[in-house]
């Protein structure tokens, strides 16, 4: 999409410059120094405030952290799929500040030795692609967090500090100043959430801060044959894509009026931090940024080292899954579905893991995904919850799609087939035959229902109507069939049954 450079009013070219720092919490179930329950884990999502704590989260003297293996893990799998260069070696620095979520005044964090080092991916850019690099990805330790209203939603007059988040697993994704669009952040914003989740590290919550976003912005600007950069602006704790998109074109413009205003350029000290404003639509002042020599990096002494072996690596390379993106484009060129219909199984990793396993169990691909988001969808609305949690198995939804195809099911019993499926481990043929769901294709049981559907003066005038070769009427005769049948008649020899008695 073509957007007017917000410089052109002024007589300006102007180009704007992104680059993207994510943090993704890790779903561990402990925490990333102590065995202290992750609040990023399911089992801890809605926890009162300050009940996931230790010791060593709240940073009391003689403390002691360990390193949480899994985090470490799930980081290089993340790396590798963002085409990282893995560190064989690596270890954690103590960055030093204050704030009253921080309880050690510390955080512990990696600086020149990050577990993944520099990578790359390519983002959909309209009809082409856009290549991102990855600078690097560091793992580190959550802050806490600042409530400003008291809970369930009273006025607080100060700020409330709560403590459950410290100490999560995060994983810090840092980009190079790559994009040049919104569009183009939330892009690569949408794919790594999706990444993310389908490679099972994290449950990608947006409105629970699994993964927070913050630009860092600025705008080349062309004048009279020279070149300027304003100062880089970061955008602190986005959740939201819709905030992402909003602020970055927001300081574009914005950026452009202020340098107008003062000239002011690029250089040390320069850079900022402002937060979103979700009502107004606008960034608002932060402080000023630090820079890195200013946090007072040092190796962390109560740490040790880290070394990926060979082995460990292979370990992990063997649980990387087919990317979304890719999978997208098989199942729309290679399995022939709708592109609507393959984002919709994408949207959750469970149910694109369930479909494969419909398809592993022998299914056509495209019946699989109209059953799915039809009739599966369904009953997991309709109890709150996916569809791989109904308690239908791959196998049985397999089954059903082969009776429908072979007529010997008709798709008006395929929710009452579901249902049954969801309470018994049988068969969806055996569960069928024993409830009656099974296609009638008896002519002598056949004929008996169609005459006395033909017999009934109620529906004389749409006897009449297919006499007269108006088979439109003939759904209204067919419908009747059905509900004498409890569906199970055959649709398609109840059709023909009806022509023949009332065309010849």
């Amino acid at each position: 999409m073509t957007t007017q450079d917000p410089g052109a009013p002024y007589g300006l070219k102007t180009t704007l410059v992104v680059g993207m720092e994510i943090h993704v919490e890790l779903d561990t179930r402990s925490k990333m120094w102590t065995d202290a329950p992750n609040v990023a884990h399911p089992d801890y999502l809605n926890s009162e405030p300050n009940t996931l704590l230790s010791p060593v989260v709240i940073g009391m003297p003689g403390t002691l952290p360990v390193i949480n293996e899994q985090a470490v893990e799930m980081s290089i799998l993340v790396g590798l799929a963002l085409n990282c260069e893995i560190a064989t070696h690596t270890k954690w620095d103590r960055k030093s500040y204050w704030y009253p979520d921080l309880p050690k005044n510390y955080q512990i964090s990696q600086y020149d030795e990050p577990i993944c080092g520099e990578g790359a991916i390519d983002i959909p850019d309209g009809e082409g692609t856009k290549h991102i690099r990855i600078t690097r990805a560091h793992l580190e330790e959550d802050a806490g967090k600042l409530l400003h209203e008291l809970p369930g939603g009273g006025f607080s007059d100060g700020s409330l500090v709560d403590l459950n988040r410290a100490g999560t697993p995060l994983l810090e994704i840092v980009t190079e100043p790559d994009f040049n669009t919104a569009d183009q952040a939330v892009t690569f914003g949408q794919m790594l959430r999706d990444i993310c989740r389908h490679l099972g590290v994290t449950q990608g919550i947006m409105q629970k801060g699994h993964m927070r976003f913050e630009p860092n912005i600025n705008v080349i600007i062309e004048k009279d044959g020279k070149t300027y950069k304003t100062p880089v602006v970061e955008i602190k704790n986005l959740n939201s894509f819709k905030a992402v998109h909003g602020a970055i074109q927001h300081e574009h413009e914005r950026q452009i009026e202020v340098w107008l205003a003062d000239g002011k350029v690029m250089g040390a000290r320069a850079k900022s931090t402002r937060g979103w404003d979700d009502v107004n639509l606008v960034t608002t002042p932060q402080r000023e940024k630090e820079d890195a020599d200013e946090y007072r990096y040092f190796p962390d002494p109560d740490l040790c080292e880290v070394e990926v072996t060979d082995e460990m690596l292979d370990r992990i390379k063997a649980k990387l899954v087919e990317l979304p993106l890719s999978r997208l484009s098989r199942y729309i060129d290679d399995l022939g579905l709708k592109e609507i219909d393959a984002k919709a199984i994408l949207d959750e990793p469970a149910t694109t893991h369930f479909y494969e396993a419909v398809l592993a169990a022998g299914a056509d691909a495209k019946a699989a995904s109209k059953l799915m988001r039809n009739n599966l969808s369904k009953l997991a609305n309709e109890q709150g919850v996916l569809p791989d949690a109904l308690g239908v198995s791959a196998q049985q939804v397999a089954e059903i799609i082969a009776l429908t195809t072979a007529n010997k099911v008709g798709s008006s019993a395929v929710d009452d087939l579901l249902a049954l499926c969801a309470k018994s481990d049988e068969s969806a043929e055996q569960l069928a035959d024993a409830n009656g769901l099974m296609q009638v294709t008896d002519d002598s049981a056949l004929e008996a229902w169609v005459d006395e559907v033909i017999a009934n003066p109620k529906l004389a005038k749409s006897v009449d109507d297919v006499k007269n070769g108006k088979d439109k009427a003939i759904n209204a005769l067919l419908g009747q069939v059905m509900r004498l049948s409890k569906g199970s008649a055959n649709p398609q020899v109840v059709t023909a049954m009806i022509k023949t008695k009332l065309q010849g």
